[in-house]
């Protein structure tokens, strides 16, 4: 076909009035899911001193939901190329929305950590039907980067949304008010997305494999939660059966996927290296990113005293650099190359990381706000484009399972940040030393977490206590510079390496069939 006539598509076909409509309603799913994230960062303290988690405990409150969610995404994505990405959509929002309900409620940290896993679940279903549906909306590639931009802007600004409202929340309700946010954004969603979202599936998808589902979630569940365990605590026997049971059930699903007619996860995208190369760099990036992130609420909140909701006005920079870039990733992608904008992006985001190694308790704003600004600028130009490049790569019957694949690096790049890096700030804070007299039962309750310590000290007196604080607050600082430390090299061998795997990637031009 020439170029001319890839071009004169029918418009009424390729460029339906209600596409942008349509668009509204999937941001708002990525709304919820990014609101839902970082408000719980910001909620952490108020969990700490209500159901009082262990350290570790508030590690899994904070990662399980991306554990599960990862573990799920393929299958997920998979299913909804079988049986209709809108009617999947639709189903996971409405339960996104009751399980919300379960997590505001929940009276122990074993009962708020099954939520969060629940919430895994639902939240697995909605990500990759967002991503293959804008495939197969836009039609048109420059307007389908557009989209993806809104898309990964609209996900930013989540992340800006969540502290802000959450940290208003925080001020008037209790913790599990962020939750409940969820509420309203899933009505809306359910009731506009019935009437305006088309349908879309793959015409001759073949059976859902149900053994490859098992596989994908034993395999990536076990081989995380060993990674995270060894870091937190060292080698155990059951560390290493976790670890060899993941890898075995990860090797066994790429064989099965290799063999079967209808596969779960078509391991041939993987030949393609502009696809195999932005999967790569989302998975470090957010394994760089998230640790930190995870816990920069606390330190904000715990360390310089800020108010919930100051804390979330601090976060905003991140935000707002991510909104901007991502609007534009495209076109800048297009005027100069796709490995320039990922590997500059990522560079950024190393630098900016690279400064925050400089944090002390007295750190001023500008340092901090001018780091969030250039993080969320080079992760916008990263995201946005890696997205669009992975959308771009594959047939449109396929979107579904190509949007998890990109999912999934993000999910389980968060949930190995948190695991590694927020295990090098919790490690780090567990060997701070208790002024002499500090009570036994008092060191023990500051040791599991910082909050632990802010809890625990108000029972001391005033110049005690005070001590006791200025030592943890002391340890979770040098923690969360060497995290800091630990995310820029991440990051900067990421763009390195992107910068090569990206070689020749570019993004589509012309409208397609």
């Amino acid at each position: 076909m020439t170029s001319i006539e890839k071009r004169t598509e029918p418009a009424e076909v390729e460029r339906s009035p209600g596409r942008w409509l349509a668009l509204a309603v999937l941001v708002l799913a990525v709304l919820l899911v990014a609101v839902d994230a970082t408000v719980l960062g910001l909620a952490t303290p108020y969990i700490s001193e209500d159901l009082k988690p262990t350290g570790t405990q508030l590690l899994w409150i904070g990662d399980v939901y991306s554990f599960v969610i990862a573990g799920l995404l393929v299958s997920m994505g998979s299913l909804g190329d079988r049986i209709g990405r809108k009617k999947l959509l639709l189903i996971g929002a409405v339960a996104f929305g009751a399980v919300s309900v379960l997590n505001a409620y929940a009276t122990t940290p074993e009962l708020l950590m099954l939520a969060r896993a629940l919430l895994g679940v639902a939240g697995a279903t909605l990500m990759p039907s967002t991503l293959a549906l804008i495939r197969n909306i836009f039609h048109d590639p420059r307007e389908r980067s557009l989209a993806v931009g809104i898309w990964g802007a609209m996900a930013s600004a989540g992340a800006a949304v969540g502290p802000v409202v959450g940290g208003l929340l925080l001020e008037h309700f209790w913790w599990g008010s962020v939750f409940l946010i969820n509420l309203p954004v899933m009505a809306v969603l359910v009731v506009v997305g019935i009437k305006f979202l088309p349908e879309s599936k793959n015409p001759a998808p073949g059976p859902w494999d149900l053994i490859s589902v098992v596989l994908s979630l034993i395999g990536i569940i076990a081989v995380v939660y060993a990674i995270k365990e060894a870091a937190a605590h060292g080698i155990r026997w059951d560390i290493g059966v976790a670890a060899v049971l993941g890898v075995a059930a990860l090797t066994w699903f790429v064989r099965r996927q290799l063999t079967l007619t209808a596969p779960l996860l078509d391991m041939r995208l993987f030949r393609n290296r502009g696809f195999s190369g932005a999967v790569l760099a989302d998975l470090l990036t957010v394994l760089g990113l998230s640790g930190l992130v995870f816990f920069l609420s606390q330190f904000l909140q715990l360390v310089q005293g800020r108010r919930p909701f100051e804390a979330g006005l601090a976060e905003l920079p991140a935000a707002v650099g991510a909104v901007a870039a991502g609007l534009i990733a495209g076109m800048v992608a297009r005027r100069f190359s796709v490995r320039v904008v990922v590997a500059g992006g990522l560079a950024a985001v190393g630098i900016a990381l690279a400064a925050l190694t400089t944090l002390e308790q007295s750190t001023g704003y500008p340092l901090l706000g001018a780091s969030l600004l250039v993080v969320g600028i080079g992760a916008g130009f990263s995201f946005t484009v890696t997205a669009d490049v992975i959308l771009s790569s594959v047939p449109k019957e396929q979107a579904g399972a190509a949007s998890a694949v990109s999912e999934t690096a993000y999910e389980l790049g968060a949930a190995l940040g948190i695991a590694l890096l927020g295990s090098i700030v919790t490690g780090v804070y567990r060997d701070f030393t208790a002024p002499a007299g500090t009570p036994p039962e008092v060191a023990a309750a500051a040791h599991e977490s910082l909050g632990g310590a802010v809890e625990s000290s108000a029972a001391l007196p005033a110049h005690e206590a005070q001590a006791l604080l200025h030592s943890a607050q002391d340890a979770f600082v040098d923690g969360l510079r060497l995290a800091a430390g630990a995310g820029a090299v991440v990051l900067l061998v990421t763009a390195v390496v992107a910068w090569f795997l990206l070689k020749g990637s570019k993004l589509e031009d012309g409208i397609e069939h």
